[in-house]
């Protein structure tokens, strides 16, 4: 059966833009402004304190990875008092070198290896909306591996390069997710495929978005009651079902849309809409725009 997290983050286009080693020495302290793109940290050595606004502040140790698929503002400190640097990563330039805060003479206190991609999707902000605002996995081996390799291959220039770093981001994005809880998790996709029956009518829905769904349909696949379902499938994911489903097959059409290869009316059929026209309209109503503008722009 379709596996909903591997097609969120397949359309979602990750690729890899910028990575560095990080590390501090003494009192230090750092605040970033919102970014919005997704950024992530694997901790190599040390301690330190990150506090990402809305929620509570966490203590990153060795083996740590966090990733904060649409990065909000935060700040990241060393154990001792320090007043914060403030940084905005859009107007400052990526620095060449790695990065040391705090105390620049002698070994460092804390090293980590962070940094940042970027999704190519055009959908990329209701995709993410649906992740949690922050992940942190503790001793997980293969994500410290994936993010080691993401280093090496970003700093070299085979053949290829580009390539292998959208597939291992996409990897490092399934890892991260897949090894984060999500039964705890706050409304969203996660959330949803932790709970048996919602899952049922997650892979049902992204299996096969043509198919005129309703409420009772994907009730009965979930083996509840039409209320109970909707109820549960409200709560776990964060939208009703068919806001959710309307929402994935716009996702789906305007990935189609944008590579080129299909017509309106193709596009249309494999959404779910039996004319063109019909498609136009509910495309239009949602994203603002009608489909042919859509692809033109993008």
């Amino acid at each position: 059966m379709t596996d909903p997290l591997a097609e969120v983050v397949s359309l979602l286009r990750p690729r890899a833009v910028y990575s560095k080693v990080i590390s501090g020495a003494g009192a230090w302290a750092v605040r970033y402004s919102a970014f919005g793109e997704p950024s992530f940290c694997t901790m190599l050595e040390g301690e330190c304190v990150l506090a990402v606004d809305g929620q509570q502040p966490i203590t990153l140790s060795a083996g740590d990875f966090v990733l904060m698929p649409f990065t909000p503002g935060f700040t990241m400190s060393g154990l001792e008092p320090a007043a914060p640097v403030f940084v905005d990563p859009r107007l400052a330039p990526a620095p060449v070198d790695d990065i040391r805060h705090g105390r620049r003479e002698g070994p460092a206190d804390v090293r980590m290896l962070g940094g940042y991609f970027a999704f190519d999707s055009p959908d990329a902000s209701l995709l993410a909306s649906l992740l949690p605002t922050l992940l942190h996995v503790r001793d997980v081996g293969r994500l410290s591996v994936l993010v080691q390799l993401v280093r090496e291959e970003s700093l070299d220039a085979k053949s290829g390069r580009d390539l292998v770093l959208e597939r291992l981001v996409e990897l490092l994005l399934i890892e991260a997710l897949r090894s984060t809880p999500g039964e705890g998790a706050p409304p969203g996709l996660l959330r949803g495929l932790a709970d048996a029956r919602v899952s049922i009518a997650l892979r049902h829905l992204h299996g096969d978005p043509a198919q005129p769904w309703t409420v009772a349909e994907l009730a009965k696949k979930a083996a509840l009651s039409r209320s109970a379902f909707f109820e549960r499938f409200s709560r776990a994911v964060g939208l009703p079902p068919m806001e959710y489903l309307l929402a994935w097959r716009m996702a789906v059409a305007k990935d189609l849309l944008v590579r080129n290869d299909f017509g309106i009316a193709e596009v249309a059929e494999r959404v779910g809409y039996g004319s063109a026209s019909t498609f136009s309209t509910a495309f239009s109503r949602h994203v603002g725009q009608s489909p042919g503008r859509y692809a033109r722009q993008h």
